[in-house]
Protein backbone atom coordinates (compact mmCIF):
# COMPACT_ATOMS: atom_id res chain seq x y z
CA UNK A 1 0.00 0.00 0.00
CA UNK A 2 0.73 3.59 0.04
CA UNK A 3 4.00 4.97 -1.24
CA UNK A 4 2.99 5.12 -4.90
CA UNK A 5 -0.28 6.87 -4.02
CA UNK A 6 1.63 9.25 -1.76
CA UNK A 7 4.03 10.06 -4.58
CA UNK A 8 1.14 10.86 -6.94
CA UNK A 9 -0.50 13.10 -4.36
CA UNK A 10 2.77 14.97 -3.78
CA UNK A 11 3.28 15.46 -7.52
CA UNK A 12 -0.09 17.21 -7.80
CA UNK A 13 0.12 19.27 -4.59
CA UNK A 14 1.56 22.77 -4.34
CA UNK A 15 2.04 22.74 -0.58
CA UNK A 16 2.60 20.14 2.10
CA UNK A 17 1.65 20.66 5.73
CA UNK A 18 3.21 18.06 8.02
CA UNK A 19 2.12 17.62 11.64
CA UNK A 20 3.84 15.13 13.91
CA UNK A 21 1.25 15.22 16.68
CA UNK A 22 2.38 14.56 20.24
CA UNK A 23 5.81 12.92 20.07
CA UNK A 24 5.45 11.73 23.66
CA UNK A 25 2.72 9.35 22.51
CA UNK A 26 4.69 8.07 19.55
CA UNK A 27 6.61 5.00 20.65
CA UNK A 28 8.92 4.70 17.62
CA UNK A 29 10.31 8.18 18.24
CA UNK A 30 10.50 7.77 21.99
CA UNK A 31 12.85 4.80 21.69
CA UNK A 32 15.57 6.88 20.05
CA UNK A 33 17.25 9.86 21.68
CA UNK A 34 18.44 12.23 18.90
CA UNK A 35 21.92 13.70 19.24
CA UNK A 36 20.93 17.18 18.03
CA UNK A 37 17.77 19.27 17.52
CA UNK A 38 18.31 19.03 13.74
CA UNK A 39 18.46 15.23 13.95
CA UNK A 40 15.22 15.16 15.92
CA UNK A 41 13.45 17.29 13.32
CA UNK A 42 14.69 15.11 10.47
CA UNK A 43 13.65 11.92 12.28
CA UNK A 44 10.20 13.34 12.94
CA UNK A 45 9.71 14.34 9.29
CA UNK A 46 10.86 10.96 7.99
CA UNK A 47 8.77 8.88 10.39
CA UNK A 48 5.66 11.02 9.88
CA UNK A 49 5.95 10.75 6.09
CA UNK A 50 6.58 7.01 6.25
CA UNK A 51 3.61 6.37 8.53
CA UNK A 52 1.33 8.68 6.53
CA UNK A 53 2.25 7.18 3.15
CA UNK A 54 1.79 3.60 4.42
CA UNK A 55 -1.84 4.31 5.25
CA UNK A 56 -2.81 5.76 1.85
CA UNK A 57 -4.77 3.30 -0.28
CA UNK A 58 -4.04 2.44 -3.89
CA UNK A 59 -7.23 4.11 -5.13
CA UNK A 60 -6.35 5.45 -8.58
CA UNK A 61 -9.11 8.05 -8.23
CA UNK A 62 -7.61 9.38 -5.00
CA UNK A 63 -8.51 13.07 -4.72
CA UNK A 64 -5.55 15.35 -5.37
CA UNK A 65 -5.28 18.51 -3.30
CA UNK A 66 -3.36 21.76 -3.70
CA UNK A 67 -2.48 21.71 0.01
CA UNK A 68 -1.69 18.19 1.18
CA UNK A 69 -1.99 17.42 4.90
CA UNK A 70 0.40 14.81 6.23
CA UNK A 71 -0.37 13.66 9.78
CA UNK A 72 -0.17 10.60 11.98
CA UNK A 73 -3.74 10.28 13.25
CA UNK A 74 -2.95 8.31 16.41
CA UNK A 75 -0.43 10.93 17.54
CA UNK A 76 -2.75 13.94 17.21
CA UNK A 77 -3.79 15.17 20.64
CA UNK A 78 -6.03 18.16 21.21
CA UNK A 79 -6.20 19.93 24.56
CA UNK A 80 -9.21 19.26 26.77
CA UNK A 81 -10.98 22.66 27.17
CA UNK A 82 -11.54 21.89 30.86
CA UNK A 83 -7.77 21.67 31.38
CA UNK A 84 -6.83 24.74 29.32
CA UNK A 85 -6.30 27.09 32.28
CA UNK A 86 -3.87 24.62 33.84
CA UNK A 87 -1.67 24.47 30.74
CA UNK A 88 0.84 26.75 29.05
CA UNK A 89 0.87 26.37 25.28
CA UNK A 90 4.25 27.27 23.86
CA UNK A 91 7.13 25.71 22.00
CA UNK A 92 10.57 24.43 22.95
CA UNK A 93 11.68 25.05 26.50
CA UNK A 94 8.29 26.46 27.45
CA UNK A 95 8.24 28.84 24.51
CA UNK A 96 6.52 28.77 21.11
CA UNK A 97 9.34 29.05 18.63
CA UNK A 98 8.80 29.80 14.98
CA UNK A 99 11.57 29.36 12.40
CA UNK A 100 10.99 31.27 9.18
CA UNK A 101 12.84 29.53 6.35
CA UNK A 102 12.83 31.32 3.01
CA UNK A 103 9.37 32.69 3.65
CA UNK A 104 7.54 35.96 4.33
CA UNK A 105 5.87 37.46 7.37
CA UNK A 106 2.43 36.04 6.51
CA UNK A 107 3.87 32.60 7.32
CA UNK A 108 3.70 33.58 10.98
CA UNK A 109 -0.08 33.91 10.83
CA UNK A 110 -0.39 30.60 8.95
CA UNK A 111 1.79 28.80 11.48
CA UNK A 112 -0.05 30.20 14.50
CA UNK A 113 -3.44 29.31 13.00
CA UNK A 114 -2.29 25.76 12.30
CA UNK A 115 -0.85 25.35 15.79
CA UNK A 116 -4.10 26.55 17.38
CA UNK A 117 -6.11 24.20 15.17
CA UNK A 118 -3.83 21.21 15.84
CA UNK A 119 -4.02 21.69 19.59
CA UNK A 120 -7.66 22.71 19.72
CA UNK A 121 -7.03 26.08 21.39
CA UNK A 122 -8.00 29.64 20.54
CA UNK A 123 -4.77 31.23 21.76
CA UNK A 124 -1.06 30.46 22.25
CA UNK A 125 0.51 31.64 25.49
CA UNK A 126 3.92 32.42 24.03
CA UNK A 127 5.55 32.69 20.61
CA UNK A 128 9.25 33.31 20.07
CA UNK A 129 10.43 34.20 16.59
CA UNK A 130 13.88 33.21 15.41
CA UNK A 131 15.13 35.86 12.96
CA UNK A 132 14.89 34.67 9.36
CA UNK A 133 18.27 33.95 7.74
CA UNK A 134 20.04 36.94 6.21
CA UNK A 135 22.30 36.88 3.18
CA UNK A 136 26.01 36.34 3.73
CA UNK A 137 27.77 39.57 4.65
CA UNK A 138 24.51 41.21 5.77
CA UNK A 139 23.91 42.05 9.40
CA UNK A 140 20.55 41.50 11.05
CA UNK A 141 18.82 44.88 11.43
CA UNK A 142 15.67 46.35 12.97
CA UNK A 143 14.31 47.08 9.47
CA UNK A 144 14.67 43.40 8.60
CA UNK A 145 12.79 42.33 11.74
CA UNK A 146 9.97 44.88 11.60
CA UNK A 147 7.58 43.12 9.14
CA UNK A 148 7.76 39.91 11.18
CA UNK A 149 7.27 41.71 14.49
CA UNK A 150 4.29 43.67 13.13
CA UNK A 151 2.64 40.38 12.17
CA UNK A 152 3.21 39.08 15.70
CA UNK A 153 1.78 42.30 17.15
CA UNK A 154 -1.35 41.90 15.01
CA UNK A 155 -1.78 38.39 16.39
CA UNK A 156 -1.43 39.69 19.95
CA UNK A 157 -4.02 42.40 19.27
CA UNK A 158 -6.34 39.77 17.78
CA UNK A 159 -5.87 37.65 20.93
CA UNK A 160 -4.23 34.73 19.10
CA UNK A 161 -1.04 35.12 21.19
CA UNK A 162 -0.51 36.35 24.76
CA UNK A 163 3.25 37.09 24.79
CA UNK A 164 5.89 37.39 22.06
CA UNK A 165 9.65 37.09 22.24
CA UNK A 166 12.83 37.03 20.17
CA UNK A 167 15.85 34.82 19.68
CA UNK A 168 19.57 35.56 19.33
CA UNK A 169 19.35 39.37 19.47
CA UNK A 170 22.29 41.21 20.99
CA UNK A 171 21.76 44.13 23.37
CA UNK A 172 21.82 46.78 20.64
CA UNK A 173 19.24 45.13 18.41
CA UNK A 174 17.04 44.07 21.33
CA UNK A 175 17.01 47.66 22.59
CA UNK A 176 16.15 48.99 19.12
CA UNK A 177 13.27 46.53 18.84
CA UNK A 178 12.05 47.33 22.36
CA UNK A 179 12.00 51.09 21.74
CA UNK A 180 10.24 50.73 18.37
CA UNK A 181 7.71 48.01 19.13
CA UNK A 182 4.16 48.63 20.30
CA UNK A 183 4.05 45.17 21.88
CA UNK A 184 7.33 44.79 23.76
CA UNK A 185 9.34 41.54 23.63
CA UNK A 186 8.74 39.51 26.78
CA UNK A 187 11.81 37.29 26.29
CA UNK A 188 15.00 36.81 24.30
CA UNK A 189 16.74 33.49 23.78
CA UNK A 190 20.53 33.27 23.73
CA UNK A 191 22.32 30.40 21.98
CA UNK A 192 24.49 28.37 24.35
CA UNK A 193 26.93 27.73 21.50
CA UNK A 194 27.67 31.45 21.09
CA UNK A 195 28.32 32.26 24.74
CA UNK A 196 28.85 30.39 27.99
CA UNK A 197 28.00 33.47 30.06
CA UNK A 198 25.25 35.97 29.31
CA UNK A 199 26.74 39.27 28.03
CA UNK A 200 26.62 41.80 30.92
CA UNK A 201 25.13 44.59 28.78
CA UNK A 202 22.35 42.29 27.57
CA UNK A 203 21.66 41.08 31.11
CA UNK A 204 21.47 44.63 32.47
CA UNK A 205 19.12 45.82 29.72
CA UNK A 206 16.87 42.78 30.04
CA UNK A 207 16.58 43.27 33.79
CA UNK A 208 15.80 46.97 33.38
CA UNK A 209 13.03 46.29 30.84
CA UNK A 210 11.69 43.10 32.44
CA UNK A 211 12.70 40.88 29.51
CA UNK A 212 13.30 37.24 30.40
CA UNK A 213 16.59 35.83 29.09
CA UNK A 214 16.43 32.17 28.10
CA UNK A 215 18.92 29.77 26.53
CA UNK A 216 18.67 27.34 23.61
CA UNK A 217 20.95 25.03 21.65
CA UNK A 218 19.40 25.16 18.18
CA UNK A 219 21.72 25.56 15.19
CA UNK A 220 21.27 28.60 12.97
CA UNK A 221 19.60 26.40 10.39
CA UNK A 222 17.43 23.86 12.17
CA UNK A 223 15.97 22.46 8.96
CA UNK A 224 17.88 22.95 5.71
CA UNK A 225 16.54 22.21 2.24
CA UNK A 226 18.85 19.23 1.75
CA UNK A 227 17.83 17.60 5.03
CA UNK A 228 14.12 18.00 4.27
CA UNK A 229 14.56 16.60 0.77
CA UNK A 230 16.57 13.62 2.04
CA UNK A 231 13.84 12.77 4.57
CA UNK A 232 11.23 13.02 1.82
CA UNK A 233 13.26 10.82 -0.56
CA UNK A 234 13.88 8.15 2.06
CA UNK A 235 10.21 8.02 3.08
CA UNK A 236 8.48 7.91 -0.31
CA UNK A 237 9.98 6.03 -3.23
CA UNK A 238 10.60 7.85 -6.53
CA UNK A 239 9.24 11.16 -5.23
CA UNK A 240 10.70 14.29 -6.84
CA UNK A 241 12.15 15.45 -3.53
CA UNK A 242 14.35 18.17 -5.05
CA UNK A 243 11.23 20.09 -6.07
CA UNK A 244 10.20 20.62 -2.44
CA UNK A 245 11.54 23.31 -0.10
CA UNK A 246 10.58 23.96 3.55
CA UNK A 247 8.84 27.28 4.25
CA UNK A 248 8.62 27.28 8.03
CA UNK A 249 8.91 25.07 11.06
CA UNK A 250 7.09 25.49 14.35
CA UNK A 251 7.99 23.48 17.44
CA UNK A 252 5.44 23.49 20.21
CA UNK A 253 5.06 22.19 23.73
CA UNK A 254 2.22 22.05 26.20
CA UNK A 255 3.35 22.36 29.82
CA UNK A 256 1.44 21.70 33.05
CA UNK A 257 1.91 25.02 34.85
CA UNK A 258 1.80 23.76 38.42
CA UNK A 259 4.31 20.96 37.88
CA UNK A 260 6.49 22.13 34.98
CA UNK A 261 5.91 18.82 33.19
CA UNK A 262 5.74 18.61 29.40
CA UNK A 263 2.37 17.09 28.49
CA UNK A 264 2.74 17.37 24.72
CA UNK A 265 5.48 18.22 22.22
CA UNK A 266 5.52 18.25 18.44
CA UNK A 267 6.38 19.94 15.16
CA UNK A 268 4.38 21.52 12.38
CA UNK A 269 6.17 22.09 9.08
CA UNK A 270 5.04 23.60 5.83
CA UNK A 271 6.81 23.12 2.49
CA UNK A 272 6.09 24.08 -1.11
Amino acid sequence: MGTESARVLLEHAGRLTLQTGNLLNWGCLRKKCPATPSEEVRDCIQKTLTEWSSKIGQDQNQETLEVLECTVAQAIEKINPEERDELKVSVCLKIAKLFIVGSNSSSIRDAVDLACSALGVAQLDSVIIAPPPVEDGTNLSLEYLQPYWKELENLVQNKKIVAIGTSDLDKTLLEQLYLWAQVKPSSNQVNLASCCVMPPDLTAFAKECDIQLLTHNDPKELLCEASFQEALQESIQNVKANEWIPLWLLRYSVIVKSRGIIKSKGYIIQAK
